[in-house]
């Protein structure tokens, strides 16, 4: 069964959907034809000319990457600038690029959630709530259709509060309606008063599925002009965003955990500090990447230590002042964890959709820095 770029999008949709993305990043497609058949996916952190040269000499036709090979458009594309001549590289070899960023770290079993994880965080919660706006969508259905038009919006990604889904209220009530000349009513006649019994259907949507859960209910709802209101919440999704916080299943030395973290990411080395000796290591933080700056969430969550990339020498210091401990792993040792699986999840849904295809992992993408 041959597949197309936009099908493999479809489906990292669906594991990290777009609407989780910070306003700032640049998520989906970066280069290439959506509709390019693919055989081989080449799986990535980053997209720099050795990963291209990978992809080509492997044929792999897609690269999914967790960065995006542009944050901000470029004003123009000089061939002669390494950034130019790298996309001139990926089209010249018919390689499309895909990258799942900021909506991949928050999403549920995105890399935060794998991060926690493998760290042995017991039950993690979110750190820092999605930016994702909701949205209440409120629908009014004859009775005996109810159930069509439920499903449908359900379905369509509506009613999901934490780790529930098809959520949804129902309560039943009047309507009333005149159908004017030129209607074409599903109850009542032209020039007289309607009143039926109707369902009022309440559910939430994400602003990102919002098109889609109003198209389905549109396309099930059996009047000539459904009534319906959207109404923005200051709720946010609270199952996905940014960081991860847990328990360990008893309390360590941070130098032992540090040495946990060192050995089960694979690292050569990790940077540790802050106040060990103010309390052992039980309640832990973690930010893939960079997230050093969300130390004072994890403090307000009641960890006593933060598990990231990149902490910068004065960020180090007010966590200490805090009374925190913090173990920088590295901004590329946090986030590579999820790379198998992704592997993995791809590899089932083809699999099972009878899709032949080969996932394979960058073997020349690894952390820019060394340690001697």
């Amino acid at each position: 069964m041959s597949v197309k770029c936009a099908d493999i999008f479809n489906l990292m949709e669906e594991l990290a959907p777009s609407y989780l993305a910070e306003s700032w990043d640049n998520c989906g497609l970066q280069v290439g034809d959506p509709l390019a058949a693919v055989e081989k996916i080449l799986l990535t952190i980053d997209v720099n000319p050795a990963v291209a040269r990978e992809a080509a000499d492997k044929g792999a036709a897609l690269i999914i990457s967790h960065h995006p090979l542009m944050i901000r458009p470029p004003k123009a594309i000089n061939i002669r600038q390494p950034l130019g001549e790298l996309i001139s590289f990926l089209i010249r070899s018919n390689i499309t690029v895909f990258a799942a960023h900021t909506n991949l770290d928050a999403a549920a079993g995105g890399v935060n959630s794998v991060l926690a994880e493998r760290l042995g965080l017991a039950e993690p919660a979110v750190l820092q709530a999605g930016q994702a706006r909701l949205y209440k969508l409120v629908v009014f259905i004859p009775v005996g259709h109810e159930e069509k038009v439920r499903a449908a919006i359900l379905e369509a990604g509506a009613g999901w509060i934490g780790n529930y889904s098809h959520c949804s209220f129902m309560a039943g009530g009047t309507g009333t309606f005149k159908p004017l000349t030129g209607a074409s009513p599903f109850y009542g006649r032209a020039g007289e008063l309607a009143q039926v019994e109707e369902v009022r259907l309440e559910t939430i949507v994400p602003s990102g599925l919002l098109k889609k859960a109003l198209d389905a209910m549109l396309a099930s709802h059996p009047y000539e002009e459904a009534a319906y209101d959207i109404l923005p919440l200051e709720n946010r999704v609270t199952s996905c965003g940014l960081g991860r916080v847990g328990k360990l299943a008893e309390p360590v030395s941070l130098r032992h955990f540090a040495g946990f973290v060192k050995d089960t990411l694979g690292l050569p080395a990790v940077r540790l500090g802050g106040s060990p000796d103010r309390r052992p290591v039980q309640t832990v933080a973690v930010c893939g990447g960079s997230g050093a700056d969300l130390w004072p969430e994890a403090l307000k969550a009641g960890a006593d230590t933060i598990v990231t990339g990149d902490v910068k020498y004065h960020t180090a210091q007010d966590i200490a002042a805090a009374g925190m401990n913090f173990i920088d792993a590295g901004h590329y040792g946090t986030e590579a964890v999820v790379l198998p699986v992704l592997q993995k999840y791809l590899g089932d849904i083809c699999s099972a959709a009878g899709i032949d295809i080969q996932l394979l992992l960058s073997e020349t993408n690894t952390d820019p820095f060394a340690f001697f």
